[in-house]
């Protein structure tokens, strides 16, 4: 597949790095020689200096031959022009990054395509999707929920109260003799290591675990957590993330929105209005006192500042609120999070770039999802007929070591898998694996 990203920065280089794993062919445009640089450096891409709004410059990247332009720099008129540009020129599919969620409208978009663009993404409507996602449960680190809940990946904080503590995963079945959980991932560190039997969990760990729902419930009681109804929630800033974040939890949840902006803050009161909306500067931890943080249930910072994001965060932990969740520029602090006590961070650019790669790998994967922090994709796919991963018990297929088949749902009944199982046609399976064993792992399936 060729495939042409328009913009090198953040969102450009972590959907390169995803796609070069998938041995496909690739080109990067951007104006800017040091993120050019970059990239070439550490992936195996090609590169073009230039303009993607350049009909030459497009030529150059052989456009017409392309099977898919992705435009993702950060100013959404090129990204609207190029894609226009390259459908003129000859490419299959187009992908847009906007910031407009106007164009998001069925009218628009319907517009837009007649233009020329295929898919429409913004990164700030599907970071507020992702953040209404992430307050479904208070007591997990993630959780996602395959084929209605069947099977569930859900992660848990290894400390000192943790049953699972300093035991090896060989040893892990004693509180597991139903077989109703698997392990799949370890984050340790900001490493994420695919654990086998030898494998130990150790104080500090984030354990992720597949599971039906029986099993659901046992890792909770091993790790001394409960589940918690989130009923008030807090957010700081008024950004666009912030208003979308609003609109989609106001009917469920009694919401507080703090915005520094006075104009601001007027403007979002007329456009909010099941949302109190406070004027105020909320790095002032006598402000946010004030306004009752020790009531609420979740803290959300989504202002233009990441630091201002983190600390305000680590403000609301200490004043118990019991689900803190940080938006930060900066790709680097994901692993952090964690560690320094904040629930999740997340980063739209990182966001977007996953739910772009998704949309490429349409097809036999069902779905694919990412884990905040964690190193690894969770793919789901339908098994088909004569897949090689039918042929023999999973001990013996030589699957790839750096990924784990966590379970089944085979004709609705979910099934922790182990070695000694036998994957069969019809079965919906769920895998975790590292970006660079998901082409090992398609070739199973």
């Amino acid at each position: 597949m060729k495939i042409i990203i328009a913009g090198a920065g953040d969102v450009g280089f972590h959907l390169a790095e995803l796609l070069s794993y998938e041995n496909q062919e690739i080109t990067v445009i951007d104006l800017d020689d040091e993120r050019l640089s970059k990239i070439s450096n550490k992936l195996d891409v090609a590169t073009i200096k230039g303009s993607s709004t350049s009909y030459a410059v497009l030529d150059e990247a052989n456009v017409s031959k392309a099977d898919l332009l992705i435009a993702v720099t950060s100013i959404e008129e090129i990204n609207i022009t190029t894609s226009i540009f390259a459908k003129d020129l000859g490419v299959k599919k187009t992908v847009a990054r906007i910031k407009n969620l106007d164009f998001l409208q069925e009218r628009e978009k319907r517009h837009l395509k007649e233009l020329g663009i295929d898919e429409l993404i913004s990164p700030e409507s599907l970071a507020s999707r992702e953040i209404k996602r992430l307050l479904r449960s208070t007591a997990l680190t993630d959780i996602f929920h395959f084929d209605d809940g069947k099977l569930t990946l859900l992660g848990i904080l290894i400390d000192k109260k943790c049953k699972l503590c300093d035991l090896k995963l060989v040893d892990s079945p004693i509180f597991n003799p139903d077989n109703d959980f698997i392990t799949v991932a370890i984050l340790r560190d900001g490493e994420t290591i695919v654990p086998h039997g030898d494998s130990a969990f150790i104080n500090g760990d984030h354990a992720y675990f597949i599971a039906t729902p029986s099993g659901v419930e046992k890792i909770q009681a091993l790790s001394y957590t409960k589940k918690t109804e989130i009923k008030n929630v807090m957010i700081l800033g008024g950004s666009k993330i912030g208003q979308q974040i609003s609109r989609k939890l106001s009917d469920d949840y009694n919401i507080k929105l703090i915005e520094q902006d006075k104009s601001k803050c007027f403007a979002l009161a007329d456009e909010l209005s099941d949302t109190l909306v406070i004027h105020g500067d909320g790095r002032n931890a006598d402000l946010i006192e004030s306004e009752g943080i020790n009531d609420m249930d979740a803290f959300i910072a989504v202002t233009g500042n990441s630091e201002t994001n983190i600390l305000s965060s680590l403000v609301a932990k200490e004043h118990g609120v019991k689900k803190t969740i940080a938006l930060v520029e900066n790709v680097e602090y994901i692993h952090l999070s964690q560690n320094i006590g904040i629930d999740t961070m997340i980063n739209r650019k990182l966001i977007a770039a996953n739910f772009i790669f998704r949309y490429i790998r349409k097809g036999d994967i069902i779905s694919i999802t990412s884990i905040h922090g964690v190193d690894a994709e969770v793919l789901e796919f339908i098994v088909k007929e004569d897949s090689k991963i039918t042929k023999k018990y999973i001990k013996n297929l030589k699957f790839p070591k750096n990924a784990i088949i966590g379970g089944v749902v085979r004709k609705g009944v979910p099934r922790i898998v182990n070695g000694d199982f036998r994957v069969r046609a019809g079965d919906r399976a769920v895998v975790l694996c590292i970006p660079k064993a998901i082409h090992k792992v398609e070739s199973f399936f």
